[in-house]
């Protein structure tokens, strides 16, 4: 099994947002990954990234929510370009597996027409509640006729051991991070928002955008466990990080 780390956008945000005691006004540059697991019984994406519009038009795609998440990105930067670079059409994903359905994570659901949706059932129900878009959810990410299998626990995606989706609730309440399995590289975790960025984990600290601080503080420590036994963790949205990971076709294996 092959495992590539594409861009799925940039963002800018208050850093505050994150390190509730940093500087007032300060910003930082999110990139927006996503994965791509080439396994042998298919192409699974984790995360879709943001929607092509929140570059060109972020009012018209993003509403409210383009005051909190500035898009830095040029146009074209979003997982469909970064699959079309490594010969890939939508056509080609099998599964997609959605750690939470914000918008940043989830923009690009639309455009998989023929693959299958994992997604937990508390991120379902959360993003169809009253106050969802004030919490980072819009139907126009998520909302499509594709099959959506709902997850309630964890779950060997494809029962060899190589995938395994695992609750990490906090940041969300159905927040789900992946463990994946390679054969050379070794054990690494997709852990989307519950890490967003390294500092929360080195620090204990919570960020403002949490559901649950109990359940984010729970879910580091889950993180932590698995780091300590050998287990490489990919931070979300950490700039630092992502500069120094293979990106695009230069694979993990």
């Amino acid at each position: 099994m092959k495992m590539n780390i594409l861009s799925g956008g940039r963002l800018k945000m208050m850093k505050r947002t994150f390190v509730p005691d940093a500087p007032r006004g300060e910003m930082i540059d999110l990139p927006v990954s996503c994965i791509l697991l080439r396994h042998a019984q298919g192409n699974v994406l984790f995360d879709t990234g943001c929607h092509p519009d929140v570059a060109d038009d972020p009012e018209g795609r993003l509403g409210i929510l383009a005051k909190y998440m500035i898009p830095n990105m040029s146009s074209g930067d979003h997982v469909l370009n970064s699959l079309k670079a490594m010969g890939l059409a939508p056509d080609d994903i099998d599964v997609v597996v959605c750690s939470h359905l914000h918008t940043d994570h989830c923009g690009c659901n639309q455009f998989f027409k023929k693959a299958t949706f994992y997604a937990h059932e508390l991120e379902l129900k959360a993003a169809k509640e009253p106050v969802a878009i004030e919490n980072g959810y819009l139907d126009a990410d998520w909302d499509h006729p594709q099959r959506m299998e709902v997850i309630t626990g964890p779950m060997d995606l494809f029962g060899d051991g190589k995938v395994n989706l695992i609750p990490l609730p906090g940041h969300s309440q159905g927040l789900t991070g992946a463990l994946v399995k390679l054969a050379r590289d070794g054990e690494f975790l997709l852990p989307s928002d519950a890490l967003s960025l390294r500092e929360n984990l080195d620090n204990d600290t919570v960020p403002r955008n949490t559901w649950s601080p109990e359940l984010f503080l729970k879910s580091l420590e889950d993180i932590r466990k698995l780091e300590r036994s050998g287990v490489k963790v990919i931070c979300s949205h950490d700039l630092k990080e992502w500069e120094t990971l293979r990106k695009g076709a230069n694979s993990y294996h």
